[in-house]
């Protein structure tokens, strides 16, 4: 999909569709009071006789509007206009932007930049249509053998009142453009069953990427490896699987040679059954998504290569399956990490911090000047935030403070979580130096306690994205998330 500014009269773009913001009340921007006079007052006279409550969101299509050469107008509904803030914006853009795929409009010309917004300017507003115009237009269709009737759309144009708020919106939308093919990868991969996403087909991404862009160098460490370096606790959950785990080394070297990288560590499960701590079955499908974490590094990385951001940036991806077999490990075994603890299994279903620790024990050889790990870890952390927010867990306050920060920019939201001491009484053990679990409080927080006993060395956070990184139900599917809050984050690093 090609984004581009628009300076020009917008009445005079011969066009499939334009778009244009009512406030409450009917009171219009600037473009509708426009297209309004030219229509000699029916545009004003329509959105009256309908009833048009000009919420965010709500949407008016309306065709061959007299004075206006686009086929159609659409009218998007923006509230009121003092109280305009980034969600209800977003809002009122993805509805347009839903309502564009859904039709057969190839090109649309957007005028919404022009609505003032609190603390965001045309750069964001830019930034938040082409990613939000790209998500509307997603659709999974890679296994069906009928997709269906796909999105036209192929243009976006963003209509700017000078030049220079045409070049502030160019970089906008590169920016979005690339955060949304980012979400794209994450979904695609996190999306496929897992019969077809296996580790090995993880890897293969990684190795394509790395072809794609000449920044990226890719590294696949098979399980000799990872004897050879006493992961024990990652090979101890690919044990019930005939799938060889993979630990997947991606660099990122657009910074200087000195330059300290960021490193990403995504959990990688491509399917988790429990093990021998076997989950209910209901809803057992959603398991393929328990490699979100490890599909967003891979997401985020195409990004910045993409917009070939100047810094360092590393990932890691430990994958494997976790599932019953004879070979599997079992509640009571106990196996050593490379870091040379010992852990005590107690339940073969919390897998994601073995296969975390021993990555992050890995990712110290690269003096990382921070760590970030993204993991769909715990039910618990979904039952305290429930499917809003990510959960966010650091030893560093300063890290801690701009993950919430790009967050709120991205809207892709965190909330930090405490990792007092007092929650690291739950992880003893009688035979080993840990428990792979505590007892049934505070599940997420003593989850995040058990990674942070293998992160001394670094500044850390922890992202438990369980809640965040699919939709169930009749919206079934991934989201791309936390695609949005590591990019921001990774670009505001280039800012500061």
């Amino acid at each position: 999909m090609d984004f581009t500014a628009h300076t020009g009269a917008i009445e005079k773009k011969r066009i499939s569709c334009l778009i244009a913001g009512v406030y409450e009340k009917n009171k219009l921007t600037e473009s509708a009071e426009l297209i309004n006079h030219l229509s000699e007052g029916m545009t004003l006279k329509i959105l009256k006789q309908e009833n048009f409550k000009g919420q965010p969101g709500d949407l008016l299509l309306l065709h061959q509007v007299p004075g206006c050469k686009a086929d159609r107008l659409l009218l998007v509904g923006l509230g009121k206009k003092k109280d305009v803030n980034a969600k209800k914006y977003c809002k009122a853009l993805s509805a347009a932007a839903k309502k564009v795929a859904e039709s057969a409009v190839k090109q649309v010309l957007s005028t919404l930049v022009e609505v003032p917004v609190e603390t965001h300017g045309t750069h964001w507003k830019a930034r938040q249509t082409a990613l939000l115009f790209q998500d509307a237009c997603y659709r999974f269709t890679e296994l069906k053998s009928e997709p269906g009737d796909l999105p036209n759309l192929d243009q976006v144009l963003v209509h700017c009142k000078s030049q220079e708020e045409a070049k502030s919106a160019a970089r906008g939308m590169k920016e979005g453009k690339a955060i949304a093919e980012g979400m794209r990868l994450c979904k695609d991969l996190a999306n496929l069953p897992g019969n077809v996403c296996t580790p090995g087909y993880l890897a293969e991404t990684a190795l394509k990427l790395a072809d794609e862009y000449s920044k990226l160098k890719v590294q696949i460490l098979e399980e000799t490896d990872m004897e050879k370096l006493g992961m024990g606790a990652l090979l101890a959950v690919s044990k019930g699987s005939r799938q060889p785990a993979k630990l997947i080394v991606l660099e990122y070297k657009g910074g200087k040679a000195k330059d300290q990288p960021v490193a990403l560590v995504g959990k990688g499960l491509t399917f988790d059954a429990g093990g021998i701590s076997l989950k209910p079955s209901q809803a057992m499908d959603e398991m393929k998504y328990d490699m979100c974490g490890g599909a967003s590094v891979l997401g985020t990385l195409k990004t910045i290569a993409q917009l070939d951001l100047p810094l360092n940036v590393v990932g890691v991806v430990p994958s494997s399956e976790n599932l019953p077999d004879g070979d599997a490990i079992k509640p009571g075994d106990i196996v050593k990490t490379m870091a040379g603890k010992t852990v005590e299994i107690l339940n073969t279903d919390a897998e994601g911090r073995l296969i975390l620790c021993d990555a992050l024990t890995y990712t110290e050889r690269f003096n990382p000047k921070t760590v970030i790990d993204i993991a769909t870890l715990t039910g618990a952390c979904v039952v305290a935030l429930g499917k809003h927010a990510t959960g966010l867990f650091a030893n560093d306050d300063s890290l801690a403070q701009a993950l919430l920060e790009a967050g709120e920019a991205s809207l892709d939201r965190a909330w930090r979580m405490p990792l007092w001491e007092e929650y690291q009484e739950q992880l003893k053990s009688n035979f080993a130096d840990m428990p792979n679990i505590g007892d049934r409080n505070a599940g997420a927080i003593t989850a995040a306690c058990f990674l942070a006993r293998f992160t001394e060395n670094f500044h850390w956070a922890h992202l438990d994205i369980a809640g965040t990184a699919w939709h169930s139900g009749a919206n079934k599917g991934a989201t791309g998330r936390p695609v949005p809050l590591l990019s921001e984050y990774l670009i505001s690093q280039v800012e500061t």
